[in-house]
């Protein structure tokens, strides 16, 4: 079945072969530059609407209930703390990413360390963070 995937790859040429080759050889922090940019730029956001799918749900449930629970969470570094390194550490265990792109976290702090994860997932790495020395907020 794979092969059938493979054999319906699409084809680019031009710009958008260019564009797509160029993606694939920049950093993260390269692209999430790029995304910032374009996010201004265009007056978009490419933040899912996470929000959005937990108001209805909260809203059909009762009028004067609490809203549901959050079941997914971020992972925001509010500051590096004076153990940057321990930190830059931490963050390299937690995302999988290189060295620059991990400093690039802890040096642009506040920001997102990991988005979208469980309540207790998001806990331990607020824990793992904190023990290094940095403000960690979940979102």
């Amino acid at each position: 079945m794979s092969e059938v995937a493979e054999q319906e790859e699409v084809k680019l040429e031009g710009k958008t072969a260019e564009f797509v080759e160029w993606l694939e050889n920049i950093t993260v922090l390269e692209l999430a530059d790029l995304v910032k940019v374009l996010e201004k730029k265009f007056g978009v956001s490419a933040a899912a609407p996470v929000a959005m799918v937990a108001g209805p749900a909260a809203g059909g449930a009762g009028g004067g209930e609490a809203a549901a629970e959050q079941s997914e969470f971020n992972v925001m570094i509010t500051a590096a703390g004076d153990k940057k390194i321990q930190v830059i550490k931490e963050i390299r265990a937690i995302t999988g990413l290189g060295l620059k792109e991990a400093k690039g976290i802890a040096d642009g702090a506040p920001c997102a360390v990991k988005e979208g994860v469980a309540k207790e997932e998001a806990e331990e790495m607020k824990a793992k963070l904190e023990g290094a020395g940095a403000t960690v907020e979940l979102k």
